[in-house]
């Protein structure tokens, strides 16, 4: 094999860093991640839904909480065939008011409140999903970029190949059939830049759907991401699921709310009273005031309170099954998340470290060799074919990285901060 000259090269350490290589007016054109989740918090129907229940189940405490309204009664008693009001014996003017037993009011707030609670936390889920969408959707439309540049990046050395077997077919020094291959390769390199093209409006139009955005303007190529790094631990990241998890945080308000239940059908077994006043406005006998006490009397029906409690006391059994499901789902969510994660940093970095500088040298020497009558011209279509696949996989491998990223934030509850530094060799953490 011939020995790799200088610029061969400067050529393999121009293409090891193509695919984070971009001119200064298309960097500052970059789109970026940050304004579309900002555009997503602000447009989208979910969270604008979400952030409506929110709202309404915050009013509830408050009118659970009241009194019923106080009732204003009038009766008429002997009133003359002429309906003559001012003659009939009684005119009675009565207010009345309901009033439960001390502390029902209080554990209905109560209930309300915990479940008011709950759908704050599910609606802070609901955002985590859009922001989990939306991280995908731009990492999508990132790929496809890249793809593009890596597809034409080989058809530009394709085009270079076939000038080079042109050349070598006009001095009889190979056959016409290093030419036909030649173009063949190129067309399929067109196929697949064409494929890429479509691809990227394809994953605009994704985006668009998780922005609620009805324009159909094309968006501008997105930022590269940051280094393929885990910030943490498994183990760290399970245990700040556990802490941070919207979900989790909701079942422990509703099972708040079911304990709140059952002492409030514990207390349903206690009477409710009601109280009147009235004015009584007599036409033959003098007029006077009145007034009036009632009880409820639950004993009369004491299996239906029994069973509402029972009721209670398996709701809230209930949700604390629910919590240690959900629970568990958690922990494998991160787990699956972390592992996808780490199996694609892994497999970016080999690409980066050795892959792709490999697969360029091999081709550089390829080149020379076939320029020299050292190969045959399949060889060195294979060689571009190997730094195609390489190139494309080092895309795939990125692009992988940050959407178990994305479901690793989601599954923790919480953004997570991107180191930006390689892990120590000798320590545990990745970041």
């Amino acid at each position: 094999m011939e020995k790799l000259r200088p610029g061969r090269l400067l050529l393999v350490l121009a293409s090891v860093s193509l695919l984070a290589a971009t001119d200064a007016h298309a960097q500052a054109a970059r789109l970026r991640l940050a304004d579309l989740l900002a555009e997503a918090r602000a447009h989208n129907p979910d969270l604008s839904a979400a952030a409506a229940r929110t709202r309404a189940a915050a009013a509830v405490p408050a009118r659970v909480s009241a009194l019923d309204d106080p009732v204003l009664s009038w009766e008429a008693w002997n009133a003359p065939e002429s309906l003559r009001i001012d003659e009939a014996d009684n005119n009675i003017f009565r207010v009345s008011q309901k009033i439960p037993f001390f502390g029902k009011r209080a554990l209905a707030a109560e209930v309300a409140t915990r479940n008011a609670e709950m759908i704050a936390t599910e609606a802070r889920g609901t955002e985590l999903d859009v922001v989990a969408a939306v991280t995908r959707a731009y990492y999508e439309l990132w790929r496809a970029h890249r793809l593009i540049a890596v597809y034409t990046r080989e058809k530009d050395l394709v085009q270079r190949v076939a000038r080079i077997a042109e050349q070598k077919y006009g001095t009889s020094e190979v056959s016409q059939a290093d030419v036909l291959r030649a173009e063949v390769e190129l067309a399929h390199l067109l196929n697949r830049l064409q494929t890429a093209t479509l691809a990227v409006k394809g994953a605009e139009a994704d985006l668009r759907a998780t922005l609620s955005r009805p324009e159909t303007d094309a968006f501008a190529v997105p930022e590269d991401p940051p280094p393929a790094r885990l910030p943490m631990t498994l183990e760290e990241a399970t245990a700040l699921a556990i802490a941070e998890r919207p979900e989790i945080a909701a079942q422990r308000s509703a099972i708040a709310r079911e304990d709140a239940g059952v002492r409030q059908a514990e207390r349903a077994r206690l009477p409710d009273f009601e109280f009147a006043f009235a004015r009584f406005e007599n036409a033959h006998a003098s007029d006077g005031f009145g007034a009036m006490a009632s009880i409820t009397i639950p004993i009369a029906q004491r299996g239906k309170y029994d069973a509402g409690v029972d009721e209670a006391n398996a709701k809230l059994s209930l949700q604390k099954a629910e919590l240690r499901r959900t629970e568990d789902r958690i922990r494998h969510e991160v787990a699956t998340a972390y592992v996808r994660a780490e199996t694609a940093r892994a497999q970016h970095d080999l690409f980066a470290s050795a892959h792709v500088p490999h697969a360029e040298q091999a081709f550089a020497v390829t080149e020379s060799a076939y320029q020299t009558g050292a190969v045959d011209f399949l060889s060195l279509i294979d060689s571009l074919r190997q730094i195609e696949m390489v190139h494309t996989e080092h895309v795939e491998a990125q692009v992988e990285f940050e959407r178990a990223y994305a479901d690793l934030e989601r599954a923790v509850g919480k953004e997570l901060p991107r180191p930006v530094e390689a892990p120590s060799k000798g320590g545990h953490r990745h970041g």
